[in-house]
């Protein structure tokens, strides 16, 4: 596959279309079971809360690879995306009710860069509250 949006129809500024991906408990524990990572604050709120949280939250891991997911589906091809990091900044809190949390991502074109590739910045948000900083992804265009 390659991406499918042709570097030359892209400008700095151009908009991604923005997401929300919603997160449940569910979500964690079919998360931590692929990822192996159970670590009980992602699912054993008694634990969480012991341990100075205010309740279950989400991985982070998983939380960056949700925020990148609009850039792939933007991009056409997951291959596309040639770096991406991020800083965590504040947890995605999931309460156990029906609704959990919602995670807000939306994401710009921040520069032109040589080779074809270009600089997303992304925003996560998630309850008001910015959860993914300096989040950037270097994507190579068609």
């Amino acid at each position: 596959m390659t991406a499918k949006i042709a570097y030359d129809e892209v400008e700095v500024g151009t908009e991604l279309p923005a997401q929300t991906f919603p997160v449940t408990r569910a979500t964690l524990v079919r998360y931590a079971g692929a990822s192996g990572d159970f670590n009980p604050i992602h699912w054993n709120e008694k634990f969480a809360v012991e341990v100075g949280l205010p309740d279950v939250i989400a991985h982070g891991m998983f939380t960056m690879a949700e925020a990148v997911r609009v850039v792939t589906d933007w991009a056409g091809d997951p291959a596309a995306v040639v770096e991406y990091g991020v800083r965590f900044t504040k947890p995605v809190v999931v309460p156990n009710d029906d609704e959990g949390a919602l995670i807000e991502v939306s994401a710009k074109v921040a520069a032109k860069l040589d080779d074809r590739q270009v600089r997303v910045d992304l925003t996560a948000m998630c309850a008001g509250q910015k959860v993914l900083g300096m989040s950037r992804a270097v994507v190579r265009l068609a």
